[in-house]
Parts: C-alpha cells; structure tokens; sequence
C-alpha cells in the first residue's frame, strides 16, 4: 500500500489528503471507529464542534498508541459560537474535549450570509488563534466563491482550507477555480457522495437525492480497475489535488476507503467523471444559514 500523499497548505503546513470523517458518528460508536481509522493507517481526522463527538475522537487518539505529533486534528466552530470572544472561548472548549493544546487545522463551519460581520468576527479570532500558535493553519467550510472574496477582502489571513460537499454530481468547479486562484485548498466532505440526511424541520439539501454508487459510469471505471465506487471517486478526488474527508463506522469500509492510494485513473476517466456533475446539492444551501435555524448551542467542556 502506497504511503497517504500529503498536500502543502498556503502556510506551509502539511496534511494529509486523505482524512477519517466522524459527522452523524454516533458518541458511542466514534471512538471503535476512530481508533480502527488509526490502525488502519489514516492520520488526518476530521470532526467539529456540532458533531458532538470531539471527546470521543480525543479519547481514540490517546487509545490509539500513535503519538499525538504524527496526527492531523482538524475542527469546526459552529455558528452559535460566532462573534470575536465566542471564538475564543469555542477554540478553548473543542482544545478540552479533544484533550490538546494546540489544534493543527480550525474552520468556521458556515458562512452566516444573514450576520457576515459576525463571522468576519469569528475569523478574526482564528486569525488571532494562529498568531498565538494555538492553532497551526485555519480556514471555513461550505464557503461560496463570493462568501470567500468577503472573507479576503475583510481579513488579513487566507484561509487555509475550504472544506465544502464535492463529489461527481456536484463538483464546484467555478467554486475550486477561485480557490486555486487564492492558494486556497479545497477539501470535500461527502467525497463519495452518499446520501446525507438532515432534520426535515430544516429544509436542507436536495428532495429527491440519488447516490453517486449506482451511477452506471462510476460503476463501469470502478469494474475495469477492479475496485469500488467509492475508491474510484476518492482517487478522482486525490489526482486532481483534493483533500477528502470519507466516512464510515464499518472497518470493512474504513480499510475499502484507505486503500486507494495505487489508483491511477486515465485522462479520460478523470474527465468522464468531472463530466457527471449535475449542479444540485444533496446538504444545506450556505445561503440558507441563519443563526436562527442554526441555533445548537455547544456545551462546554
């Protein structure tokens, strides 16, 4: 098995590009999974203050026997705990229950389009964060191209990182192309594209989502290298210069997913996959977020 390719951030910093994903990770299943993810050979993982497992993902990495320096922890601040002080102080309850003190990789998790100033607010205090070494790089997730030039044009670091759903049905490519132009690594969580569930109350994503699993073109690259879909997506994902966040509590599928690295799709099949995409989210449009629908508080540590 080929090592894990790693990716260089606009800061230096490096991750790799594959990482262990933990949202709708249920507590008491997150740590068997994380600690499996690790023995497995991932070292990049994934988790966020709204999912409500960091302590589990802590108490895996201390389980897992692998020395804290060898890992990639990165984590979201959710939109409940947006504005300058709220920042600070959601850095120092995620710091707690991961059990660290220094977090290699921290993101707003939305743009709020409804209260940008208070997420300008919030990203300010990443800014701050990195300045005191508290954090080593920083970006958002599920920015737009426009949300992003807001950010820039209001803030002195470039984000690091733009974590957003990208698979083939819905790829980004005007959003990847104002990244690339920032230096801006974009990395896709529902790299698969495996239907993601939200509370109906919300309104989130697509009615009527299919998975990119049964698409016959995937299915047929995935026959001729004899692998799966799901690998075959994560190797377009990792040869076009991704970062990608899959998912999974089954070790069958942790170790499927990990084993990806010897894939070499062609030209052709790169394009046959980039030309799959539809334009339909299956999450949350960004521009839907508002601090009222989004209302989670995040307990302390």
């Amino acid at each position: 098995m080929n090592a894990v390719p790693e990716i260089s951030l606009n800061n230096g910093v490096t991750l790799p590009a594959l990482g262990f994903g933990v949202f709708q990770s249920a507590p008491e299943e997150t740590v068997a999974a994380v600690e499996t993810a690790l023995a497995t050979g991932y070292r990049h993982i994934d988790t966020a203050a709204v999912y409500f497992n960091e302590r589990e993902v802590g108490e895996a990495v201390r389980r897992s026997g692998v020395d804290r320096s060898e890992i990639f922890l990165e984590t979201k601040v959710w939109v409940s705990d947006y504005g300058y002080e709220q920042t600070l102080h959601a850095f120092d309850k995620s710091a707690l229950k991961l059990g660290v003190e220094q977090i290699d990789l921290l993101l707003l998790h939305q743009p709020v389009p409804s209260a940008f100033e208070r997420t300008i607010g919030s990203y300010r205090a990443l800014e701050k964060l990195l300045d005191d070494g508290r954090v080593r790089a920083i970006g958002v997730s599920n920015f737009t191209a426009e949300h992003l030039k807001m950010l820039i044009e209001q803030t002195e670091v470039v984000p690091a990182v733009n974590q957003v759903e990208l698979h083939p049905y819905f790829s980004q490519r005007e959003l990847r192309e104002v990244a690339d132009q920032h230096g801006i690594v974009t990395q896709a969580w529902s790299p698969i594209g495996g239907v993601t569930f939200y509370p109906d109350t919300i309104g989130w994503g697509a009615k009527d989502r299919t998975s990119t699993l049964t698409e016959p073109v995937i299915l047929g690259i995935a026959e001729a290298h004899g692998r799966s879909a799901a690998q075959v997506m994560l190797a377009w994902h990792l040869q076009q210069g991704r970062s990608a966040i899959p998912k999974s509590v089954k070790p069958e599928r942790i170790a499927e997913n990990f084993d990806v690295f010897d894939i070499k799709l062609s030209a052709e099949e790169l394009a046959a996959l980039d030309a799959l995409d539809r334009g339909v989210r299956n999450g949350p449009d960004p521009e839907a977020i508002t601090p009222e629908n989004s209302n989670w508080p995040i307990p302390e540590a």
